[in-house]
């Protein structure tokens, strides 16, 4: 059967099974079998191959019950963005390049269908009072999605796919983004409590890092992890809360956002606290945990350098609390962050840790930075390709109370 024919009797089917209510009472498996029973009686007299009736049902059971043509994408394992600008332009990422599929829904509303699906799934909401909403598929995959009026060409879709298993510090040390030696350190540095921070570009990896150096945690401790979007997959950790922020309902309601979430995880005993990331005043709750014997968390935020991303932390800081002066924010920096890891996306589209600096302390109004690894490229660099390696600056690591409190004797 010709494409064009197969696509279109496909939809028929679809529609005819959409418009039939007592079939969306059924479950999953009855409704399989009720489309190969439909499928049967209306291909009769039509030569289908195995394979096209086989693609043909899998086609209309996701169109009703799953993500439509998304299923096929998402079901890619080397693709890890989406990117859908509309009803007729879907880009995807693959192997850190983009490419403009050929792929299309059939319309707006199709399209709407789909992104009401996907943010029905996680309880949340997304209409014209509320167009834009930060969601997760089932699968962990993080999503957020802009409607008209707000979006001009249609319904945007932006879906950031993570891996079925989640990242381990070996993976990173396979792709080159850490060494050996500096995987030792960062598993050192987290059994001992210290406060890390990762920074880097949109892209970067800074989940992907800290989803992979939060399995140093010790199994036998209490943590608990607060995300705009569930993303983490810690898999060592039994004692585990994980806390997810609400949008406002479509009366405006209901909003609990990542300082509500910081606030209420001092009440259940943490002994770790990790922010998926910080973007805002938040970051004032996320310091002051730290700051109030809430040693050994972890967080993320957006940022070009490590320098850059101190400046970061004092602006949001002042979002949350613009009465304090630039000195007690700086000196509250200073003592809360004791490593900060700068990722970032490097010309060969590979993802590299370029730094890993200790926040030193504070000192005539500069928070003092002590570089202890640096990316270095090798003399086999070239405009297509990066090579090189973390390495050490030869600075001491300052602050080893931690260490010691830790009855960890190692010199870092």
């Amino acid at each position: 059967m010709e494409e064009k024919v197969f696509h279109a009797l496909t939809r028929q089917i679809a529609d005819l099974i959409r418009t039939d209510s007592e079939l969306s009472l059924l479950s999953n498996e009855d409704l399989r079998e009720k489309i190969d029973e439909i499928v049967e009686h209306n291909i009769q007299g039509i030569y289908l191959s195995i394979n096209q009736r086989i693609q043909m049902t899998e086609q209309i059971f996701s169109s009703v019950r799953g993500l439509g043509m998304l299923d096929g994408i998402l079901s890619d394992d080397n693709i890890t963005e989406v990117m859908i600008n509309g009803p007729n332009d879907i880009f995807i990422e693959r192997d850190g390049k983009v490419y403009k599929t050929e792929e299309t829904f059939e319309n707006e509303k199709k399209l709407e269908d789909i992104v009401q699906r996907i943010v029905g799934m996680a309880g949340r909401e997304v209409n014209q009072a509320n167009p834009i909403v930060d969601t997760r598929l089932s699968n962990g995959s993080r999503v957020n999605v802009v409607l008209p009026p707000i979006a001009l060409n249609g319904p945007i879709v932006t879906i950031r796919k993570f891996s079925k298993k989640p990242m381990t510090v070996e993976q990173l040390i396979r792709y080159g983004s850490i060494t050996p030696e500096v995987a030792e350190v960062l598993k050192i540095l987290v059994e001992a409590k210290y406060n890390i921070f990762i920074s880097g570009g949109t892209g970067s990896g800074k989940t992907t890092f800290l989803n992979a150096i939060s399995n140093f945690i010790p199994g036998d401790e209490r943590v608990i992890t607060i995300e705009d979007s569930a993303e983490l997959q810690i898999v060592n950790i039994d004692n585990i809360v994980k806390l997810e922020t609400r949008n406002a309902n479509s009366s405006g309601s209901g909003t609990i956002t990542i300082r509500d979430l910081i606030k209420s995880a001092l009440r259940m005993r943490p002994e770790r606290i990790i922010v998926g990331e910080v973007r805002g005043s938040e970051a004032l709750d996320m310091l002051q945990a730290m700051n109030t014997g809430h040693d050994g968390s972890l967080s993320t935020g957006h940022a070009n350098s490590t320098q850059d991303m101190l400046s970061r932390l004092e602006t949001m800081v002042l979002q949350g609390a613009g009465g304090l002066p630039l000195e007690a924010i700086r000196q509250q920096i200073a003592s809360a962050l004791d490593i900060i890891i700068h990722l970032s996306r490097l010309r060969d589209k590979t993802r590299r840790t370029m730094e890993i600096c200790e926040v030193a302390g504070y000192k005539n109004g500069v928070i003092q930075l002590n570089p202890l690894y640096r990316f270095v490229e090798s003399e086999y660099s070239t405009l297509d390709h990066v090579d090189g390696e973390l390495k050490r600056t030869g600075n001491p690591l300052i602050h080893d109370f931690k260490l010691k409190l830790a009855g960890i004797t190692k010199v870092i």
